[in-house]
C-alpha cells in the first residue's frame, strides 16, 4: 500500500496544538454552548433548573459532570423542531433518523453549522490520506441520512472531486470506479464487501483498481474486516465516526499513518466516557458509554448526549487530540444470551477467521423452548466445504455462547445497500 502520511504544513494548527491550548479552547467554547442551550432551548432550561445547575457554574471542564444528560428520547419528545436553538428561519437544512423504533430524531443546521461540518469532514478525509485534487467515490446514501451529504460537502471542502454515486447499483459502482479511477471511496464496510464480491464474481482483480483508501463508517466493524479489505484491494481501510445528533460523519477519524484509534476533533466536540449504570465519568482507558457535548453548534446544541456507543478514550498520538477505540458495539445492539453479552462484531471476527466462509453473515434470535437461542447464517465460500462445526466451535471457545450455524450457498445471506442489518429478532412477544 502507498504511504499516504501527511506532509509538513498540511495539518490544521489545532491538530498539533498543545493539550493545554486545546483544553483552554474547549472551556471557552463549552461556556458558550451551555449558555446558548440554556437561553434558547426550553428543554435545556427546564432540565438545568431541575438539576440545580446554571451555565455560570462551569468553571472548569470537570464541572460538566454536574450537568444532566441528553438522550435520544429527548429529541423524540420534542419532535420535530423543539430542540432548535435558533429561529426556524435560520435553519438551512434538516436531517432525520429512520424512526424505525418510534418517531424519527430530527436535527437542524444553520449555514455556519454546515460549514463546520464540512470542515471537520474535510479534516477527516485528509487524515485518511486524501488531498485536494483527488477523485473520491461517495457511496454513502443521500437523503435524510447524514452520510451522503455530509461526506459530499467534506470532499468539496477538501478541494477534491466528488463522484456522488450513493448506495446500491453495485455493477454501476464498479463501472464508475473503473472509468473515473478514484483514489478514495467512502462507503459502509458491509457494502464494501458487496463490491468486493461483485469484482470476484466478474473474474476481476480488485487489486488492479485505482483505489488507495477506503473510509468506512456508519456501522461497527472489526480489524479482521479491515485486513480482509486491505489485502483484497491493496488499499488502506480507515474508520470514520459520527452520528447525526452531534453533527453527522466527521466527529472522529483514524489517521492513515497510525490506524491506532480515531482522533476526536476536540475543538468542536467534547467527549466523555461514562459508566452505563451510574453515569459516573470514567478515566481515560476505561471502557464505557461515549458521551458528547457540542462546542460550536448553533442550530441544535447537544449537551452530554448519550450515544450508546461503547469505547475507551486515550491520549493523542498522530494528532494532539484524544483518540477513541473503534466502536465495539452499541449498548442497545448488545445481545444477552443465557447470561453472556454478545455483540455482532464478535461474531463477525469469528466468521472472518474461519476458512471456507464468505465474509457475510446474519444473526437470528429465536426461541428454543422457553430459552432464547442464536442462529448464525453464513455462506460457504466457493469451495463448498462443511465449515459449520468449525465456526460453531470458534464462537463457543472465543465468545462463550453456543449457537446454531446454518451454512448456505453463496449469495444466500441478505446483502445490504447501506447499513447492514446484522440481527433479526424472531423471538416474538
Amino acid at each position: 500500500m502507498k504511504d499516504l502520511s501527511p506532509r509538513p504544513g498540511e495539518l490544521d494548527p489545532i491538530e498539533t496544538a498543545s493539550v493545554d491550548e486545546i483544553r483552554a479552547l474547549q472551556l471557552d467554547r463549552m461556556k458558550w454552548s451551555l449558555r446558548h442551550a440554556y437561553e434558547n432551548v426550553p428543554m435545556y432550561r427546564a432540565r438545568f433548573e431541575a438539576t440545580g445547575v446554571h451555565p455560570d457554574d462551569l468553571k472548569d471542564l470537570a464541572d460538566l459532570a454536574r450537568f444532566p444528560f441528553t438522550q435520544k428520547d429527548d429529541l423524540r419528545a420534542n419532535y420535530p423542531f423543539g430542540m432548535f436553538a435558533v429561529p426556524r428561519e435560520q435553519i438551512v437544512r434538516v436531517h432525520a433518523s429512520s424512526g424505525t423504533t418510534g418517531k424519527p430524531t430530527v436535527v437542524g443546521y444553520t449555514a455556519k453549522d454546515i460549514d463546520t461540518w464540512a470542515t471537520v469532514m474535510a479534516r477527516s478525509l485528509r487524515a485518511s490520506g486524501l488531498r485536494a485534487g483527488d477523485i473520491v467515490h461517495n457511496a454513502y446514501g443521500y437523503g435524510l441520512f447524514t452520510g451522503g451529504l455530509g461526506a459530499h460537502y467534506g470532499i468539496e471542502k477538501l478541494g477534491a472531486m466528488v463522484v456522488p454515486m450513493s448506495g446500491g447499483q453495485t455493477e454501476k459502482q464498479i463501472s464508475l470506479i473503473t472509468d473515473f479511477a478514484p483514489k478514495g471511496i467512502l462507503v459502509t464496510p458491509s457494502y464494501m464487501l458487496n463490491i468486493l464480491e461483485a469484482y470476484r464474481a466478474a473474474g476481476r482483480d480488485p487489486r488492479e483498481t485505482s483505489l488507495q483508501v477506503g473510509v468506512f463508517g456508519a456501522e461497527p466493524w472489526t480489524n479482521a474486516l479491515r485486513r480482509e479489505v486491505e489485502e483484497a484491494f491493496d488499499m488502506h481501510a480507515v474508520d470514520i465516526y459520527g452520528l447525526s445528533e452531534i453533527i453527522g460523519p466527521g466527529v472522529a477519524n483514524e489517521c492513515v499513518e497510525t490506524k491506532d484509534g480515531l482522533h476526536i476533533w476536540e475543538d468542536h466536540f467534547y467527549p466523555e466516557v461514562i459508566d452505563q449504570e451510574t453515569g459516573e465519568v470514567l478515566d481515560d482507558g476505561q471502557e464505557g458509554e461515549l458521551v458528547f457535548t457540542t462546542l460550536t453548534k448553533e442550530g441544535m446544541p447537544m449537551i452530554r448526549y448519550r450515544t450508546r456507543d461503547l469505547t475507551r478514550l486515550h491520549a493523542g498520538s498522530a494528532r494532539s487530540m484524544r483518540r477513541m477505540d473503534k466502536i465495539t458495539g452499541r449498548s442497545d445492539d448488545m445481545i444477552i444470551l443465557r447470561g453472556v453479552n454478545v455483540f455482532p462484531t464478535q461474531i463477525e471476527e469469528q466468521v472472518l477467521a474461519t476458512e471456507g466462509l464468505a465474509p457475510h453473515f446474519q444473526i437470528e434470535l429465536v426461541k428454543d423452548g422457553p430459552m432464547d437461542a442464536m442462529r448464525v447464517l453464513v455462506e460457504a465460500d466457493q469451495g463448498g466445504a462443511d465449515v459449520g462445526p468449525a465456526l460453531r466451535k470458534r464462537i463457543k471457545d472465543v465468545v462463550g455462547v453456543s449457537t446454531d450455524v446454518v451454512v448456505g450457498a453463496p449469495g444466500s445471506v441478505a446483502r445490504s445497500q447501506g447499513k447492514a442489518v446484522r440481527v433479526i429478532d424472531k423471538r416474538g412477544g
